[in-house]
């Protein structure tokens, strides 16, 4: 079933922009997606530095960070569809002002105040640049050299966030926490000059209005349940701000679904393409992927610092053989899937992820340091590479040429989704493990003290420096009770994935849906805006 189709003229075709084109187009958009990814996660290894600078509690520094994911995420469907029909290189172009603008602003806020303000401003220009740099890709370049373009993209957007996490922790501690935005705000210069000068421009045409009332159900949806998810952890999942979040959230979505079936193909996104393989299998397989990626940070960074005893830096550093994998698998996964097919290789990828996760929980343990889970990291990293890209692929190929913003947007909600959900399931699940196990193990220790232990592994250590004579029991009984935590949430990882892997492999995407490749052709008065050498590229209307 194809819904999304819409009648327009034909028009003659140019031809295809020539391998140097290509890869400079490839460079420019991967460097615009490195800045937002980057900054997704940079702020984590500030939290500190934030409290003290801006004199904040630990909850307006928590919203400080999440606040950039919160605007990022509501605004991705609404403002793929907008670039889809002004214009994927203008909208492009305004996304990266906007972005560099609100970043220098952020590296120079005099107080909180100003930063959450910044941190909104960058996640509005985020969400006008992620689905863009997608939709570049796949209305731009050739059948046979898509595949390879989204790999690229794809080990970007997956490892980016611990390459600009790394990256960040690095600044902080040669310099300070403020020159974490140079970064972003280099790429985005470098990216501005980049997509003036070789990206083409690519829209659509369509015979129906905007719809509005999809987008802004859409955004309401999204705020919802991405703050139910976000704050649940911290307020508590009975608090009457997360269940309110919850209520909205919920019926604005249901609103959603139903407002988008009585628009059909006049939708902002036709949900009934959900009964396809590849839209349904691709984006099943995203949002438990990132949501076990995002879950694995919170448990490997709380282990290398608190029970391992190492620098913010060295942390980040211990997290990089897995980006490094990633990125590498997500390369080689598209001729993999050109040889043995999408699903095959979505599947091999999902049960090597899963493996990763057992060996984790199997061989974790305090005295066994940073080796006894390097192989599992190993084993994620590549599995996770092989998943992601033929399920972004699988995505971007379920929906026709002219919907492809509104396509690149849905995937990245999807990763932002399972993001969320992934941080706050798993790690809900380590602090009830650590606090059950960690009961048992405070016996003889100061009724202060042990009930500061329960608070998390951190606190204990924290707590054990003026526990005299109970100091060094008290580090053991919180290292191994986290470990036993981490193993809790580990097999629950490996659980779902067991799940996902039986349902991709009798569900999942036959090959890559035919939708992209049989849009009609370009757009000529998008053709008559884009840039005399890139002009040349397929044009989507």
């Amino acid at each position: 079933m194809r819904t999304n189709q819409l009648p327009r003229e034909a028009a003659a075709a140019g031809p295809a922009p020539d391998p140097r084109q290509l890869r400079t187009i490839l460079i420019t958009v991967s460097i615009a997606l490195m800045a937002v990814i980057a900054s997704v996660s940079g702020l984590n290894v500030a939290q500190t530095h934030l409290a003290v600078e801006f004199d904040a509690s630990q909850g307006t520094v928590l919203w400080i960070i999440n606040v950039y994911t919160l605007a990022l995420a509501a605004l991705l469907l609404p403002l793929g569809a907008v670039g889809d029909r002004l214009g994927r290189k203008p909208m492009l172009l305004a996304g990266l002002a906007v972005f560099g603008v609100a970043s220098v602003a952020a590296g120079l806020a005099p107080t909180a105040e100003v930063m959450l303000a910044a941190r909104v401003a960058s996640g509005v220009g985020a969400a006008m640049i992620m689905p863009i740099t997608l939709a570049v890709i796949t209305s731009t370049f050739p059948k046979e050299e898509r595949g390879k373009a989204i790999g690229v993209w794809t080990g970007v957007a997956g490892g980016g966030g611990i390459v600009g996490m790394f990256l960040s922790a690095l600044l902080v501690d040669v310099a300070s926490w403020r020159w974490l935005f140079v970064l972003p705000v280099a790429l985005i210069a470098v990216a501005l000059a980049m997509t003036a000068s070789s990206v083409p421009n690519s829209r659509e045409r369509s015979g129906h209005s905007f719809d509005t009332v999809g987008a802004l159900l859409s955004t309401v949806a999204v705020v919802g349940l991405i703050f139910v998810l976000q704050e649940g952890p911290e307020r508590g999942w009975s608090a009457p701000a997360t269940l309110l979040g919850l209520a909205v959230g919920t019926v604005a979505a249901v609103a959603f679904v139903g407002w988008e079936l009585h628009r059909r193909d006049a939708s902002l996104l036709d949900v009934r393409l959900f009964r396809e393989r590849g839209l349904a299998g691709g984006s099943l397989t995203l949002l438990v992927v990132f949501g076990v990626q995002a879950g694995i940070a919170v448990v490997l960074f709380p282990f290398f610092q608190a029970v391992l005893g190492w620098s913010g830096l060295a942390s980040t550093l211990a997290l990089m053989p897995m980006a490094v994998t990633m990125m590498a698998a997500s390369g080689l996964a598209p001729r993999m899937a050109g040889r043995i097919g999408a699903r095959a290789t979505m599947t091999a990828g999902i049960a090597l992820a899963g493996a990763g996760l057992a060996l984790m929980a199997l061989f974790v343990s305090v005295d066994g340091g940073y080796p006894s889970v390097l192989p599992g990291m190993l084993a994620m990293g590549i599995g996770m590479g092989l998943s992601m890209t033929p399920s972004t692929e699988a995505i971007t190929g379920s929906l026709p040429r002219e919907k492809q913003g509104v396509a690149s947007a849905l995937n990245d909600v999807t990763r932002e989704f399972g993001t969320a959900l992934g941080v706050a399931l798993l790690g809900a699940l380590l602090s009830a493990g650590y606090r059950s196990a960690v009961d048992d193990r405070l016996h003889g220790i100061p009724q202060g003290t042990a009930d500061t232990a329960r608070e998390g592994v951190a606190n204990a250590v924290e707590a054990a420096e003026g526990a005299g004579p109970h100091a060094s029991d008290l580090v053991s009984a919180a290292q191994q009770s986290f470990v036993d935590g981490w193993q809790q949430a580990m097999w629950a990882g490996v659980a779902v994935m067991c799940a996902l892997l039986l349902t991709i492999a009798l569900r999942g995407p036959k090959a890559p849906g035919p939708a992209l490749d049989s849009a009609p052709d370009p757009d000529p008065a998008a053709a008559e805006e884009a840039e005399p050498a890139a002009a040349k590229a397929p044009q989507a209307r």
